[in-house]
């Protein structure tokens, strides 16, 4: 009995870990072929509430690991934009029409330009895979284009769908 408890904890350690592994190549590939200041990866652990589990930075300033994010900005409405695999391409915060609460945030971790892509797994918004900059920034098709590829070989790896995360 011990030690299949001791195995499934195994088991599920090891997932984890490839599942970040996996992650951090992947911000780490995405922020260098954005030249952006920041990428990361936000896992929803319960619905509409999570955190940054995985970044890359161009310097450490801009560390917002941990990070619990703008949940109460978050709804089911923009829930369902992302599972309908919507791409948020943003060039200057300050030019759109956010709520107030999602401004703040975004300004308080020094963004100005961002873009977010979904990560589905088995039909669920796991998180989102997110690039921000700290300057106004076009984003190119090729930039919206990388970012959806990414999340999509992320969402794929058999250390997310054959966990129950």
């Amino acid at each position: 009995m011990f030690n299949r408890s001791l195995n499934r904890v195994n088991e599920r350690l090891n997932r984890t870990l490839a599942r970040n592994r996996l992650l951090q190549n992947i911000v780490t590939k995405l922020r260098r072929e954005l030249q952006v200041n920041r990428v990361v990866a936000y896992y929803f652990y319960r619905p509409w509430k999570g955190q940054v589990i995985v970044e890359s930075l161009s310097h450490d300033d801009f560390s917002i690991l941990g990070s619990t994010g703008a949940d109460d900005c978050f709804n089911d409405n923009y829930a369902n934009l992302y599972l309908g695999g919507r791409v948020l391409r943003v060039e200057d915060i300050e030019l759109t029409n956010f709520d107030e609460c999602h401004l703040d945030f975004l300004r308080s971790i020094r963004v100005r330009a961002d873009l977010v892509a979904p990560i589905i797994v088995k039909e669920r918004l796991w998180g989102l895979l997110v690039a921000h900059h700290s300057e106004p920034r076009a984003w190119s098709d090729l930039d919206v284009e990388r970012i959806q590829s990414q999340s999509v070989i992320f969402a794929q790896a058999p250390s997310l769908i054959q966990g129950k995360k």
